[in-house]
């Protein structure tokens, strides 16, 4: 799986869009402590284009951009976690944090991972590789991704769901080739940094019990408040 986790269930994906606006919101906040330009700074204009993909309202998109860059006279004290461990049946799972309380998160990612197993630091990292993920589709009829892949400087391409392609990059690539794939037929839906694994699990070597028990698992995770990211080791 190139891209992160997503729920598949429809209604469990239509009742995420107001946590969709709030993670993202964190993701602009935090880009926006460089500079409130999207111009000037590249991993603001990122975010702000993947929310304006997803009809983030205006207004709340623009109080995110001023609140992280101090121009509201609120501070923003979010920071970084990252926890790695099992889901149900032994499927690896990279959970990224951006949160205001560093224990909160902990005792509730404790709690959470009670029906998987939480792993210490690098118990699971060795198993997937640090990437930028772009998700793109096509907008020129006829463009290939393995062309554009080259042309626009991606390490590998792969398919991703509904037509989309997934690009995979350097972490320190991203940028470059985001605004290069535009100019290969590719309109760019989302670019970030994240977690591919490297062996993943197969889900036919899980009965459709244990699949619903690890789709449930990762759920669980994505919806808590302080979770950005849920990577998980399991194959499309």
């Amino acid at each position: 799986m190139g891209a992160q986790w997503k729920a598949k269930h429809k209604d469990v994906a239509a009742n995420a869009r107001g946590r969709l606006f709030g993670k993202l919101s964190k993701d602009i906040m935090i880009a926006a402590r460089h500079g409130a330009d999207p111009a000037a700074n590249s991993r603001l204009r990122l975010v702000v284009e993947q929310a304006r993909k997803v009809s983030m309202p205006k207004e709340t998109l623009e109080r995110a951009i001023k609140k992280g860059a101090g121009l509201t006279g609120d501070a923003v004290h979010f920071e970084h976690a990252l926890y790695e461990g099992f889901a149900p049946h032994r499927v690896p799972v990279m959970v990224e944090c951006l949160t205001d309380n560093l224990n909160r998160a902990a005792s509730e990612m404790r709690v959470l991972f009670r029906k998987g197993q939480l792993g210490a630091s690098g118990s699971v990292a060795w198993d997937f590789d640090h990437v930028g993920m772009i998700e793109a589709e096509v907008s020129v009829a006829g463009s290939d991704a393995e062309m554009a892949a080259i042309e626009a400087g991606a390490q590998d391409f792969e398919a991703g769901e509904e037509g989309v392609t997934v690009f995979l990059t350097d972490p320190a690539d991203l940028d470059i080739v985001s605004r290069a794939l535009p100019a290969q037929g590719f309109a760019v839906l989302s670019a970030k940094l994240g977690y591919k694994p490297k062996n993943p699990v197969a889900p036919a070597s899980l009965n459709a019990e244990q699949l619903e028990e690890v789709e449930d698992f990762l759920a669980a995770l994505d919806a808590n408040e302080d979770v950005q990211q849920v990577f998980a080791g399991l194959g499309g």
